[in-house]
This record gives structure tokens, sequence and C-alpha cells, in this order.
């Protein structure tokens, strides 16, 4: 199956160099270019998306605030002149950080990196549709795996590279991103903030800058503010 890629920098010459890179790789396509990132989200919302190769530094909308925006992101490897946002890149769960100018190995380690991580999520979730068909997921945890029923989820919040996942009665911790959490829940599960996860049906309050689960209160992000009211107001 091949990686269909987009690639979004306001700079022709870093687009052409990313092109050229691409069409060297056998195993992957390139679905299109754009120099202005508002005008890749029709293609986002309505194609198959593997991989989004995004700049950071743009004048209308920065890379870091464009994956902030979007509720599903697909993989992302950020491209920049700039060491500084390396940081701040991989807390938004990036595949990679490439530094321009962008040598063709550097950037096929970096397409390789790409696949390593899926072929490891692939193997991860052979079982997902079995176990949400079953309402359940099993996660590790202190050495052992521990059956999570959906309807016993209240929320998850992310720490650093772990999880903690708050049931009726306990807290469970387990090593994975937040993302990747995610995509082992039902769409009864919304993510609210970058850092926070809630079951829909555990939700007794809102506000505009909060979730109320019970005695929690969990905070909403500013990118994700609008598209979570609507949800929860439409229930």
């Amino acid at each position: 199956m091949e990686i269909r890629c987009l690639v979004i920098d306001d700079e022709p010459l870093a687009l052409e160099v990313i092109k050229s890179h691409l069409e060297q790789i056998p195993g992957v396509e390139l679905v299109a270019t754009f120099q202005n990132p508002l005008e890749a989200l029709d293609v986002l919302k309505s194609a198959k998306i593997d991989l989004v190769f995004l700049d950071i530094e743009m004048p209308l909308l920065s890379g870091i605030n464009f994956v902030k925006s979007l509720q599903n992101s697909p993989k992302v490897i950020f491209t920049t002149a700039y060491r500084n946002y390396a940081t701040e890149s991989y807390e938004l769960d990036a595949v990679d950080y490439l530094l321009k100018p962008i040598s063709f190995v550097r950037f096929l380690k970096a397409i390789n990196k790409y696949k390593n991580l899926t072929n490891i999520s692939t193997t991860k979730l052979i079982r997902k549709d079995e176990q949400v068909a079953n309402n359940y997921l099993y996660v590790n945890s202190n050495r052992k795996f521990i059956k999570l029923n959906f309807k016993d989820i209240f929320y998850v919040e992310s720490i650093k590279d772990y999880v903690k996942v708050y049931l009726v009665d306990t807290i469970v911790i387990t090593k994975d991103t937040i993302s990747s959490f995610k995509h082992k829940l039902p769409k009864e599960f919304l993510r609210i903030h970058r850092s926070f996860i809630v079951n829909k049906a555990k939700v007794t309050a809102f506000t505009k800058v909060d979730v109320e689960i019970g005695e929690w209160e969990i905070p909403i992000g500013a990118s994700y503010k609008d598209e979570v009211i609507d949800i929860l107001k439409d229930g």
C-alpha cells in the first residue's frame, strides 16, 4: 500500500526539493502540495492522507498551530530552517523533524521512521476492531495487561510518554501517546485538549473553557474549543 503524502511549505524551492525526494522513493504517492496551509484543509478532510510534510515558519499560520487546529491529524514530519522548534514538534507526536536544507539520505531516514512507527502501530492495534466490538481494551501497565471496559473510563490524561486512564475507582497508567491511545477508543471518546480525552457519556456539564465530569474539571484547549462545544451540544 502506498504512503499518501501532502506537502505544505510557503517556499516554492522547498516544495520542489521535497517533491523531488518523494519521486525517488518507491511506494510513496504525492497527493498535493500547498503554499498556504488553509488551502490544504479540504484535501485533509476529503482524501486519505497518511503523512504530511509541514513547514513550521509560515506567515499566515505556523505549522505548529496548524497541527493544533486539526481534530484528527495525520502523521506529520516537520520541516524547518530553525532548530528551536524540536521540543514542541515532538510534543505534537511528530514522526520527525527535518532541518533545511534536507538531504535525500536524511529524508529517506524520516520516511523509514514513519514506516517503522506505522508497522508497530498496526501490530499493536491488530485486535482493535474486536476489542471495540466487545467494549473493552487491554493495556500494558506495571508488567501486566489490564482490561479496561470503555464504559468505566471517565477521561484520559497525557503525561509525557504515558497516559493516565481515570476509571470508576482507580487510575491505570500505561506507556503510550495520547494520539495513539485515541485511535484505540470508540467514537464516544472526544479529544478536548492536546493532553485530555473525555468519555462523552460521563460529561455532566461544560462551559467554553472546561468540561465537568463529576468533581473533575478538565480544560478545553483553545484550538479544540469550537468543535468540542458543537459536538457536546449535539449530544
